[in-house]
């Protein structure tokens, strides 16, 4: 089969490498449709080092072949939580598998989506909803990511949210703290696709950054925010941002990864009493994973969030998607790689 390899940074290599065979409690996906995400572009760039095996971890497709005891049939549609965990330690069995000291992420230290086939636990394969197609649901690990920070803040009923950072986590986390019952989101964006998109999901009031850096503060001032989720990461200064526009006793959620050390005006988070929350992934808090809660979303509104994919490339072509998902000047928000 096809597989793509960052071999360095800014280099992407597609080779021929053996098919995955699925064992026990195991089942063989191929791969349909395969989100490039923001921490990918962090490795592709050298933000972060490149990982040894095929990348890709935003992976939706079909059942292929099933190992003995995986409850799946080969043709089941379905979305990939791409994190393998242990199952048996007391983080797992209290459904916060997300920080199994034994997990593992597809796409980061087990091979992932950027390829024809990807082998995954069985448990790891949650079943598309009818009206959603393989496009869409590869959306699902972004969103899930989404739906897991507002349940940690929490986003409560009525809450004022704001949402910095107009990628893709940024706008799904329009959708997901609207779906929690926020009476408000505003969202901080850089480009105008991305405010059009931020009203699409939701948002009752865009700020473009840094343009609007007066307006937002003036705003927050006024009208207190009861959680900020920061979503941008990377070398920004996200968190004093953060840190200063949410109201005392609020809350941060951080989604971005970062890159560098980020800066905290430790005496502001003090004053004000802000808690500050890190948001890894996704888990099982109660007895809907969030991975299931982001395909209910994903099922009543499929087409909603099908705007988000701009743009679509071969896997042979995988090198131009990621030069696409860099470049927010054409106009790109999710870039889906898809099998030749």
């Amino acid at each position: 089969m096809l597989a793509a390899f960052c071999d360095a940074p800014g280099r992407l290599d597609v080779r021929q490498v053996v098919e995955p065979v699925p064992g026990p409690g195991e089942v063989v996906v191929r791969v349909r449709s395969c989100g490039i995400c923001g921490s990918d572009l962090h490795f592709f760039h050298g933000a972060l080092p490149p990982p040894s095996v095929c990348p890709g971890h935003e992976i939706s497709g079909e059942v292929y072949e099933v190992g003995q005891g995986a409850a799946l049939r080969p043709g089941d549609r379905v979305a990939v939580e791409p994190l393998v965990v242990c199952r048996e330690c007391v983080y797992c069995r209290t459904g916060d598998y997300q920080l199994c000291r034994h997990f593992q992420i597809l796409g980061a230290m087990v091979d992932g989506g950027f390829a024809e086939f990807v082998r995954v636990p069985a448990y790891a394969a949650f079943p598309l909803p009818a009206g959603v197609d393989c496009e869409v649901g590869a959306l699902t690990e972004p969103l899930a990511v989404t739906v897991h920070a507002v349940r940690l803040a929490p986003v409560r009923f009525g809450h004022r949210v704001l949402i910095l950072g107009g990628g893709t986590i940024g706008l799904l986390a329009v959708a997901a703290a609207r779906a929690a019952g926020a009476a408000e989101v505003w969202a901080t964006v850089r480009h105008s696709h991305q405010a059009g998109a931020a009203v699409a999901m939701g948002a009752s009031r865009v700020f473009t950054d840094p343009a609007d850096a007066t307006a937002l503060a003036a705003a927050t001032t006024e009208h207190p925010v009861d959680v900020v989720i920061e979503t941008v990461g990377g070398a920004a200064d996200t968190i004093n941002e953060a840190v200063q526009h949410v109201r005392p006793g609020g809350t941060v959620a951080v989604l971005g990864v970062f890159s560098t050390m980020p800066s905290l005006n430790a005496l502001f988070l003090l004053m004000k009493e802000v808690r500050i929350v890190g948001s890894l992934t996704y888990g099982r808090p109660d007895p809907r994973a969030d991975f299931e809660i982001a395909l209910h979303l994903l099922g009543a509104e499929p087409e909603r969030y099908r705007k988000l994919i701009t743009h679509r490339v071969p896997l042979r072509d995988i090198a131009r998607g990621f030069a696409l998902a860099g470049d927010k000047r054409a106009g790109s928000i999710k870039v889906s790689v898809t099998p030749d």
